[in-house]
């Protein structure tokens, strides 16, 4: 993001709310007392590790419980945590395959996701054989990886049509009998005009494949690939059920059963604040517009936050990425016919900072962001 571009997204945002959060969200270990005073120093080492002073954060140990939070949250939640010069963030280059060997991508930096998910807001909370240093450090870098892989993304998109798929893989979506998951989700980066996708598929496309490579490639655990491509293969269907079916759950009616079932790789957090937003999220912008709405693939908008104030760009509509405010003006502007921001751009509607503090909240609310978040399993440290 540029300065302009900063100081426009500060500038619209001026007369927010302060967030409606739990004051004591942030990071949370539950254990025995020995183990978290353990914990606790490894914690402290990691952050020194990732460059964090101790200096903006705040530690409470009790008998059972470790809680780690920011002393300072920010009233635009954990938008802009990039540009507060006391977290001193930057990003981080990452090497991902591409189509003549490893790529250099630059990314989300492990700091900038440490530090959101310590902002209040939310609880993230490690427990049982979760209470891990390792968990943390795991589930951060599958957060990373999962941003890495959403950084230049350019597929096209189905726009009422029926989606395509690259037939060497895939029968409309299904995978075939002898084809390598492994190979038919990188194939999705590397020939992406072999396919057109909505942004549900999309979406679950880009979780899955950071998930795989992180355990693969990354870790090189194979076992532990070897596994989520079992769970995904359950069912028969790979690309259907990884996120819980409560993340639908401000859909009504919604059947007891799908509100009970289990993501093959996500599970959720419900009652998330205004603004509040980790790298790796999957997050759910509902249109409420009844007109546009109705038109296939604009009901609502799901979308991976990249950090940095940032939202995915599946399409390459917007240089890679969104950022709050043109995410939410996004959305309000498929009312007025701008589907595409690059085509339609003289039809932008330019929303206030009041209307834009108006639709970031709930639809209970009349915004447009749904509060649950679909977040990855602590993979091999908790049942999945």
């Amino acid at each position: 993001m540029n300065l302009r571009s900063f100081i426009f997204s500060l500038f619209i945002l001026t007369q927010a709310h302060s967030l409606a959060a739990e004051a004591n969200g942030g990071v949370i270990f539950e254990c025995g007392p020995d183990k978290l005073t353990h914990l606790n120093g490894q914690l402290n080492t990691y952050q020194q590790e990732l460059g964090i002073d101790a200096s903006v954060y705040k530690v409470y140990q009790g008998e059972s419980r470790l809680r780690v939070s920011l002393k300072d949250p920010s009233v635009y939640g954990t938008l802009y945590l990039r540009w507060n010069p006391q977290y001193g963030i930057t990003e981080e280059s990452i090497s991902l395959p591409g189509k003549e060997g490893l790529l250099e991508v630059e990314t989300v930096s492990q700091r900038e996701i440490l530090l959101a998910l310590m902002h209040e807001g939310r609880e993230t909370i490690f427990k049982g054989d979760a209470c891990h240093i390792d968990a943390l450090k795991e589930h951060i870098q599958i957060r990373q990886m999962i941003v890495a892989w959403s950084e230049h993304l350019h597929w096209s998109f189905p726009d009422g049509e029926s989606a395509q798929w690259n037939q060497r893989y895939w029968d409309q979506g299904n995978l075939k009998p002898k084809a390598s998951l492994d190979e038919a989700m990188r194939d999705f980066f590397i020939n992406p005009d072999k396919c057109s996708l909505g942004c549900y598929t999309a979406t679950k496309i880009v979780i899955i494949q950071g998930i795989l490579d992180y355990f693969r490639r990354v870790k090189k655990d194979d076992a532990m690939a070897d596994a989520i491509i079992k769970r995904l293969k359950s069912d028969d269907d790979v690309l259907v059920g990884i996120e819980p079916g409560a993340m639908w759950s401000f859909q009504k009616p919604i059947n007891l059963d799908e509100q009970k079932r289990l993501g093959k790789l996500l599970k959720i957090q419900t009652q998330v604040a205004p603004m509040n937003f980790i790298p790796g999220d999957w997050v759910y912008f509902v249109n409420t517009d009844k007109d546009s709405s109705e038109k296939d693939g604009y009901e609502g908008s799901n979308s991976i936050y990249m950090g940095r104030a940032s939202f995915d760009d599946f399409y390459n509509d917007n240089e890679h990425h969104y950022l709050y405010n043109e995410k939410i003006q996004n959305i309000y502007n498929w009312r007025n016919g701008v589907f595409s921001r690059s085509r339609h751009f003289q039809r932008m509607q330019i929303l206030s900072a009041e209307q834009l503090h108006q639709f970031g909240l709930s639809p209970e609310e009349g915004g447009f962001l749904v509060k649950n978040r679909a977040i990855p399993y602590f993979f091999g440290f908790e049942p999945f």
